[in-house]
């Protein structure tokens, strides 16, 4: 009589087919970085839009009547203006994010830099949220007698004030800066980039010509999200 032995049964689960996982199902996707871009374009547009309501200063400033008279000619503009200024709140939220998620898969665990990163956009939100937000009190009243001037006046210094403070951005420029030269979470391009233009923005805006700040921080946002969209292996 032959005697077969055999080894130990494999557990049933172990005999199971592996499941390979879906395509992606481990790479975050890069929707972020395509906010971010729109973000940083739509804070150019306010911008923008903000000069333009002011580029009649020198010949009214100082008398409420005219000021109001010339903003009530540009009612197109303000409409401009309040459109990507609220568009520019909702999508630094995505972005500040996305910049978060990034950096902390590229940093040490417990690492500031993330939560810095998007702190700084969420101050940029709020920041842009209140820039608008005396919009709709303002706009389609202009050249109404129950608009006050001097009220009118002094919505004319807000909307080309407060939208301005990128400050937050600069220091979330900061912040991937550091994450990329000292951590090499983020390409070295980007970490430079975000070095020098994150450097002026900051020092732009604790300095009294903070509004410099808005000029530079959007163009700032639009080249890293570039960066990250189109050339980052890391996502």
């Amino acid at each position: 009589m032959t005697t077969t032995t055999t080894g130990p049964t494999a557990p049933a689960a172990s005999r199971q087919p592996a499941t390979a996982p879906a395509p992606g199902a481990d790479t975050p996707s890069r929707a972020w970085a395509a906010t971010a871009l729109l973000a940083g374009l739509t804070g150019i547009v306010s911008i923008q839009a903000s000069m333009a309501l002011s580029v009649n200063w020198t010949e009214v400033a100082g008398d409420p009547d005219a000021i109001v008279a010339d903003l009530a000619e540009r009612v197109p503009t303000l409409l401009v203006f309040h459109t990507a200024t609220a568009l520019c709140t909702v999508l630094l939220l995505v972005a500040a994010a996305g910049f978060g998620r990034r950096l902390r898969a590229g940093t040490p665990a417990g690492s500031l830099l993330p939560a810095v990163a998007s702190g700084g956009l969420l101050l940029t939100s709020a920041a842009a949220l209140l820039g608008g937000g005396l919009d709709t009190q303002f706009m389609f009243a202009l050249g109404t007698p129950e608009l006050v001037n001097t009220s009118g006046s002094f919505y004319s210094d807000w909307v080309a004030t407060i939208p301005w403070l990128w400050l937050g951005a600069g220091v979330s420029a900061l912040a991937v800066a550091v994450a990329g030269l000292r951590h090499r979470a983020v390409p070295r391009w980007i970490a430079v980039v975000s070095l020098l233009l994150g450097g002026l923005t900051v020092l732009t805006g604790v300095s009294p010509f903070q509004y410099l700040a808005g000029m530079v921080a959007p163009v700032w946002l639009v080249v890293v999200a570039l960066g990250f969209l189109l050339g980052d292996r890391r996502r």
